[in-house]
């Protein structure tokens, strides 16, 4: 059964969700989901360069990350993105409120975000998940399993609460950078 779930991650490339697995090895999801977590803690304690990582409910196989660096030196350097401040401010408004609307977005930002959000559906972390049922029927954006990859998490509910301290906090930041640009 390991074998048969070892091929089908390798040659899937993208997560595979635990019911198909079950499917192809013709158990349920529960024990799929055992032997799964089983073969990821053989390949953790075993000197090997790949590994199964968890995405909400699937599997995939994947690169250990300490070998990167000799990864690229074979194949050609996998594009690499640079996420400004001004993305990771969008995509932390996006991962926290999806689905939500550009209009939101910025609404929540004070400024245009038409760029930004671009850039994040061009580097394949967000993308369009739907339409809001209202005038104009404006587009929803959630993110992407390269998002919950990148960021090292299974889902989005794996992100970091903010208490509310911390969002008092970022207020009274906010209101005193508002401040300084006001008195230059």
């Amino acid at each position: 059964m390991e074998a048969i779930i070892e091929a089908v991650l390798f040659t899937m490339g993208d997560s595979v969700e635990t019911e198909k697995l079950a499917v192809a090895i013709e158990q349920d999801a529960q024990t799929t989901r055992k032997i799964v977590h089983n073969m990821m803690d053989k390949y953790e304690a075993e000197d090997r360069g790949i590994k199964i990582i968890e995405i909400e409910d699937g599997f995939q196989l994947c690169t250990k990350p300490e070998y990167y660096e000799n990864l690229i030196k074979v194949a050609s350097q996998p594009r690499k993105y640079q996420l400004t401040d001004v993305l990771l401010e969008t995509l932390s408004i996006i991962a926290y409120k999806q689905p939500i609307t550009k209009m939101e977005i910025e609404k929540i930002r004070g400024v245009s975000s038409d760029h930004a959000v671009n850039r994040l559906v061009e580097y394949n972390l967000v993308c369009e998940v739907g339409r809001l049922d209202a005038p104009g029927r404006p587009m929803l954006f959630g993110t992407t399993e390269d998002f919950l990859r990148a960021f090292g998490v299974q889902s989005v509910e794996d992100l970091p609460s903010l208490s509310q301290d911390m969002v008092e906090e970022f207020k009274v930041e906010a209101e005193e950078e508002v401040q300084m640009k006001l008195d230059v």
